[in-house]
């Protein structure tokens, strides 16, 4: 069963973020195969897919031809198919996008979120716990029975066919906890997760991809290409992805606006990637101008009592590759 936290429940001292379950159903997958498969992706995303090996994950990015994201994902390798994972709403719209050029390939192109379940492990007993289930994890991606095991710093993401899920959650003594959870990690993370509303509105970099590598600056041509290369080596990027924490009276979503405070008054800034809001504790990413001071104090359009501070980043804002 499906349990809620709150925010204060994800602090490393307070007994339950010893070992945290969190169902991801927000998340969908996307299957890719065919004899063509992984060439055709590599021709459309940010991330080097030819070189991806079966013990690896990456970030990545498939943008329109102007270099505006459609999607961020993870990406990895699961015997022939090529896996994409982002944002559920974020795949219903992308996979049509990506399926206007793939009839010109062999390659299939299909949502198979059904298909499995996605669990996330999180907590300082969490390389302990899943050690005993699943044996010692060496690699970013391991292979388990029923699926694949994804390794993310100190964090774990199971995805398991729907058969085989009732056999594992048998081995957890405690509530699984819903999305809000995980999705308060991965923004702690400073991780872009982004949403289908906000399709075609960022570079890559404007959601800090380069610095998860993200963007690979050494593989041939793919959809956007021009612009994002642009971007590195010409300059011109205004914006970048920050991490905020603070209060709100208000339910915030991703469409509901930020104000920078001024000297003389708010000036209305910014555009939330993913929130979560435990009673008037909020925790988001939102793209800001790249020059905001981390000083800086924003708080929520219309709700002049509300309090946003920057947070630090886990990254530098280098390009890995």
């Amino acid at each position: 069963m499906t349990q809620s936290a709150s925010l204060h429940s994800l602090n490393p001292n307070t007994p339950h973020s010893q070992l945290t379950f969190a169902n991801l159903s927000h998340m969908g997958l996307m299957s890719v195969t065919g004899e063509q498969g992984r060439t055709f992706m590599h021709g459309q995303v940010t991330t080097d897919i030819s070189s991806l090996e079966s013990h690896q994950w990456g970030w990545g990015a498939h943008c329109d031809p102007k270099g505006k994201m459609l999607a961020s994902f993870r990406t990895f390798v699961v015997e022939d198919a090529l896996f994409m994972m982002m944002p559920s709403d974020t795949l219903a719209v992308d996979l049509p996008q990506l399926a206007k050029y793939a009839v010109f390939s062999k390659v299939d192109l299909v949502d198979v979120t059904t298909d499995w379940i996605i669990l996330g492990v999180a907590g300082e007993q969490a390389p302990t716990w899943i050690a005993e289930h699943f044996g010692e994890v060496n690699h970013p991606l391991t292979t388990i029975s029923g699926g694949v095991l994804l390794k993310d710093e100190g964090r774990f993401i199971i995805i398991i066919k729907t058969a085989s899920y009732e056999a594992l959650t048998s081995s957890i003594t405690q509530p699984i906890q819903d999305q809000s959870v995980w999705q308060a990690l991965e923004i702690q993370a400073g991780y872009p997760n982004l949403a289908a509303s906000h399709q075609g509105q960022f570079v890559p970099q404007m959601c800090n991809l380069q610095a998860i590598n993200g963007i690979s600056f050494k593989k041939g041509c793919y959809m956007g290409q021009e612009t994002i290369a642009r971007m590195k080596y010409r300059g011109g990027n205004k914006r970048a992805l920050y991490i905020l924490a603070g209060t709100s009276s208000q339910p915030l979503l991703v469409d509901s606006r930020l104000e920078l405070a001024l000297e003389d008054g708010f000036k209305k800034v910014g555009t939330i990637i993913e929130v979560v809001q435990s009673s008037e504790q909020v925790l988001l990413t939102a793209v800001l101008p790249n020059d905001t001071d981390n000083s800086s104090v924003l708080r929520v359009a219309g709700d002049e009592n509300s309090t946003l501070h920057i947070q630090p980043l886990p990254y530098s804002l280098e390009d890995k590759d």
